[in-house]
C-alpha cells in the first residue's frame, strides 16, 4: 500500500512536468583520444572515472574544467571472473580495513568527484556488508552521491544507501551493452520514453566511437523533442525524494 500510495503521488509531482533525462558516460581513463570526445559531448553528461588508470587525473581535471559532474568509477567484484582487473579492485575476500584503505586511494586518484558509482559490481553490490561499508566511506567523504549502475537485479545497494542517508539512484538504461548504431538508438528511445512516463531516467553509455557518435547528434535534439537533459546530481536528489523502487531493465551487464 505504501508504494502504491508514493507511486501515486510520484505520478502526481510529476504530470505536466517536462520529462528530464541524465546521462553518465563510464569507464574513463585509459583512451586519451575517446575520453575527450566524451569529455566533449554537449550538456551536463557526467563522467565516471576509473580511479588508479593512467589518465584518471588529468580526464578529472579536464571534465571538470568544462562544467562535468565526475563520479569515481569505483571497480566492484562481478559474479563472473573474466580476468579483467581493475587498479583498486574491491572483492568478497576484501577485509574492512582493506576495503577503506582502496576506497580512500580511489578517491585521491580522481579529483573534483562527487559521486560514486560501481564499475561491474554484479557479485559485490548482492551483499549487504559490503555495501554497508561503501556507504559509511561515501558518508565519510562529505556531500556524496551514489548511483547503483544496477549490473544486477539482485543488487542491495540502493537499499543500503538509503538505510544510511546517502543520496542515491539507479541507472534505468544501459545504452551500448551492444555497440551497434541501431541498438544504441533503440535503447536511447527507451529512456526517453521511461522519462516521459515516470518524469525521469538515467542512462549509462561508454566511450565507444558509436555511442559518442550518436550522442553528439542526439542530445542537441532532446529540447525539441520535450525532453531536458539535467546534472545527473539532479535526478539522484529527485530519486532520493521520490524513493520508489523502478522496475529492473532488462539490459544487465
Amino acid at each position: 500500500m505504501r508504494l502504491i500510495i508514493a507511486a501515486l503521488l510520484l505520478a502526481a509531482s510529476t504530470a505536466g512536468a517536462t520529462p528530464r533525462i541524465a546521462i553518465i558516460i563510464d569507464d574513463l581513463g585509459y583512451k586519451k583520444a575517446l575520453s575527450e570526445r566524451a569529455i566533449r559531448l554537449p550538456g551536463p553528461v557526467a563522467v565516471a572515472v576509473l580511479p588508479g588508470t593512467p589518465l584518471a587525473e588529468r580526464l578529472a581535471n579536464a571534465a571538470y574544467a568544462t562544467g562535468k559532474e565526475v563520479l569515481v568509477h569505483l571497480p566492484l567484484e562481478a559474479s563472473v571472473d573474466d580476468g579483467l582487473e581493475e587498479p583498486g579492485g574491491i572483492r568478497l575476500d576484501t577485509s574492512r580495513e582493506a576495503f577503506r584503505q582502496a576506497f580512500a586511494a580511489a578517491v585521491s586518484s580522481v579529483p573534483h568527484a562527487t559521486g560514486v558509482n560501481n564499475h561491474r559490481g554484479s557479485l559485490l553490490t548482492r551483499h549487504p556488508g559490503h555495501m554497508r561499508w561503501l556507504m559509511e566511506e561515501i558518508l565519510a567523504v562529505g556531500d556524496w552521491y551514489f548511483v547503483d549502475s544496477f549490473t544486477t537485479r539482485h543488487s542491495v545497494a540502493l537499499m543500503l544507501a538509503r538505510e544510511h542517508g546517502v543520496p542515491a539512484a539507479k541507472r534505468d538504461v544501459f545504452l551500448d551493452a551492444n555497440q551497434d548504431a541501431e541498438s544504441i538508438e533503440r535503447e536511447f528511445e527507451r529512456l526517453k520514453r521511461l522519462a516521459r512516463q515516470n518524469g525521469q531516467a538515467i542512462g549509462i553509455g561508454h566511450p565507444f566511437a558509436e555511442t559518442l557518435t550518436f550522442l553528439e547528434s542526439a542530445l542537441p535534439k532532446l529540447e525539441e523533442e520535450g525532453i531536458e537533459l539535467v546534472p545527473l546530481k539532479t535526478l539522484v536528489h529527485a530519486a532520493e525524494n521520490a524513493a520508489v523502487p523502478r522496475l529492473p531493465s532488462a539490459a544487465l551487464q
